[in-house]
C-alpha cells in the first residue's frame, strides 16, 4: 500500500466519528475512566465522552469498567462527540430531560397504564403523560400499548419536570416521512406493486402502496368494461395488485391501473368478430343519436338511430355492420325480427327463470332469424 492509499484510509476512518447525529443511539465500548468522564470508543478512530455521573449507582459507585460495551445516545456533536447513557436507558435526570426537551432528543419510556385522555408513561422514576392523540397512527386499542417500551419526544416540560407531556406520534410521523421518500423512489411507471385500498370515491379509489404513500386508481382504469360504481370493484381494506401508470414527481401524484393486469379484449377483436356476424348484446346507454350495446365486458358497440326500439337494460340480437379496430369502434344493427328482451328479471341467476331463461329466449330469437 503506498502512502496515498494509506492516507486515504486513515482520513476515511477519522471522518466516521463525524457522521453521527444527535439523538442517535449507538453501541460503544468504554476505553478509559477519568475523574469526571468516561472515554468511549465509537468505532474507527472516533472517540466520545460520557459524564461519569451517569455511570454511577445511587451510592456513587461506578457500575462499569474498561472494556464494557454499552448503548448510549448522541447528545452533542459540537467540539467532539458527547453521549448520554441514561437517555438511552430512559433513566435520565431532570436536567437531562429538560435538555432533551429543548434540543428535541428522544427519550425511552415504558407505558404504565391507560388513563383518562391518554397514557401514563414512566421515564426511569419519573411519571409523564402521553395524550391518546400523540401515541400512534392510526389509533390502536389502549391495552395494545400497556407495558410496552417506546421512544418518545418531550413536547412540554413544565414546573421543573413535574409536568412532562410526551409524543410518540411525532417520531412515527418522522419515520413515515423518511420511509415515504424511499417508497416514492422505488416506484416506477410500468412496475407492478401491491397496495391496500384506503378509501373509495365516486371517481375511483386511493390505494396505500406503503408508508402512507397513496396512488389513485381511477374508475376508468379499474376494468375494460364501463364501471359505474367503484365500490363494486374494490372496497376499503382490500389488498390489490396494480400497475403503476404514471408518476408525477413534481405534484407527487401516482396513477395506478387494475385493468392493465388483464388482457384488453380489443386485442383479439379481429379474430373473434367479423362484419355480418350475429351477436347478442345488452343495452348499457341510450343517447339521442343511438344506443350503446355491450357485446362482452370491455367491448361496446353503437346502434345508430335506434329511436324508441331499445332502452337501457334490454338484451337483443344484433348484426355487426362495421369494425374499426384502431379506433375501437363497432357499429351494429338491430337484427330485423329479433326479439328484444328486458333482462331486468334475468340479471340475478337466483331469480325465477334465471339466466337460463334469458339464454333460451336469445337462442329462440336467433333460430327464427336464421
Amino acid at each position: 500500500m503506498d502512502s496515498t492509499e494509506d492516507f486515504a484510509k486513515l482520513f476515511e476512518a477519522s471522518t466516521k466519528a463525524k457522521r453521527y447525529e444527535r439523538g442517535q443511539v449507538i453501541d460503544a465500548r468504554i476505553v478509559g475512566i477519568g475523574k469526571d468522564v468516561a472515554f468511549i470508543d465509537v468505532g474507527g478512530k472516533g472517540e466520545a465522552t460520557i459524564d461519569l455521573a451517569e455511570l454511577k449507582d445511587d451510592e456513587g459507585r461506578v457500575t462499569v469498567q474498561v472494556g464494557d460495551r454499552i448503548q448510549a445516545m448522541v447528545t452533542s456533536t459540537s467540539g467532539g462527540l458527547t453521549l448520554s447513557y441514561k437517555l438511552a436507558r430512559g433513566a435520565a435526570t431532570d436536567r437531562q430531560l429538560e435538555d432533551a426537551y429543548r434540543s428535541g432528543l428522544t427519550v425511552e419510556g415504558k407505558v404504565a397504564q391507560a388513563v383518562k385522555g391518554g397514557f401514563e408513561v414512566r421515564i426511569g422514576s419519573k411519571r409523564a403523560f402521553c395524550p391518546a392523540s400523540q401515541m400512534d397512527l392510526p389509533h390502536a386499542p389502549p391495552t395494545t400499548h400497556e407495558g410496552r417500551v417506546y421512544e418518545f419526544r418531550i413536547i412540554e416540560y413544565k414546573e421543573g419536570g413535574r409536568n412532562v407531556i410526551l409524543s410518540r406520534r411525532a417520531i412515527l410521523e418522522e419515520q413515515q416521512r423518511a420511509d415515504a421518500v424511499k417508497v416514492r423512489e422505488a416506484i416506477e411507471p410500468g412496475s407492478v406493486i401491491t397496495g391496500r385500498v384506503a378509501s373509495v370515491r365516486d371517481f375511483g379509489a386511493f390505494v396505500d402502496v406503503g408508508a402512507g404513500v397513496q396512488g389513485l386508481l381511477h374508475v376508468s382504469e379499474m376494468a375494460w368494461s364501463r364501471v359505474n360504481d367503484p365500490s363494486q370493484i374494490v372496497k376499503p381494506g382490500d389488498e390489490i395488485t396494480v400497475r403503476v401508470l404514471r408518476v408525477d414527481e413534481e405534484k407527487q401524484k401516482i396513477s395506478l391501473g387494475l385493468k392493465q393486469l388483464t388482457v384488453d379484449p380489443w386485442t383479439t377483436i379481429a379474430e373473434t368478430y367479423a362484419v355480418g356476424q350475429i351477436r347478442s348484446g345488452r343495452v348499457t346507454r341510450v343517447s339521442p343519436f343511438g344506443a350503446f350495446v355491450e357485446l362482452e365486458p370491455g367491448v361496446d358497440a353503437l346502434v345508430r338511430d335506434s329511436g324508441d326500439q331499445l332502452k337501457k337494460g334490454q338484451s337483443a340480437t344484433f348484426e355487426i355492420a362495421s369494425i374499426d379496430v384502431d379506433k375501437k369502434r363497432i357499429a351494429v344493427e338491430l337484427k330485423s325480427g329479433a326479439e328484444s328482451v328486458d333482462i331486468g328479471d334475468y340479471q340475478n341467476p337466483s331469480s325465477q327463470g334465471g339466466l337460463g331463461s334469458l339464454g333460451d329466449k336469445l337462442r329462440d330469437a336467433l333460430k327464427r332469424d336464421s
